[in-house]
């Protein structure tokens, strides 16, 4: 089984998005009994809290629920329990390097690095473009979703 953990700032907007992506990504595949999926925060301003309205909304628009899921913090024992850690921009990817104690296996990346344009997912929090964070969360789930199963 692949374990996978995505990780924003918060865990209400970027990767709850990422998280329930790749959910529906990876049964519309055929694979879901072969994945683990969740997400977390690298801070704890919004633990306990559920998904943001607006990334509810924009993933119900796509068919895709997320009832029930409430931010969580990212925790150093994740690293042992997770083959891979995704972060949505750089300093999520610092936040979560202190947070683990480096990267010793390799496992830590940023979404976009699994697609041919590297860099930071689009923050909704900031802009209100959801659509952008859409596009980006859903181009680097599907590049994620096809090395895995061209690794398997």
């Amino acid at each position: 089984m692949i374990k996978v953990l995505f990780i924003c700032h918060g865990n209400i907007c970027r990767s709850p998005m990422a998280e329930f992506v790749m959910k529906d990504l990876v049964r519309k595949a055929g694979a879901d009994t072969e994945f683990f999926i969740a997400s977390a925060a690298t801070s704890t301003e919004e633990i306990g809290n559920p998904v943001y309205p607006p990334a509810r909304r924009k993933l119900a628009e796509h068919g895709i629920g997320c009832a029930g899921k409430t931010a969580r913090q990212l925790r150093r024992e994740d690293y042992d329990r997770f083959d891979l850690l995704i972060g949505m921009d750089g300093a999520n990817l610092r936040n979560m390097r202190r947070i683990c104690g480096g990267d010793p296996e390799g496992k830590l990346s940023l979404l976009l690095d699994w697609t041919g344009r590297p860099g930071d997912v689009a923050d909704p929090w900031y802009t209100g473009d959801f659509e952008a964070t859409w596009r980006d969360v859903l181009a680097g789930c599907q590049g994620l979703l096809a090395a895995l199963i061209k690794k398997a």
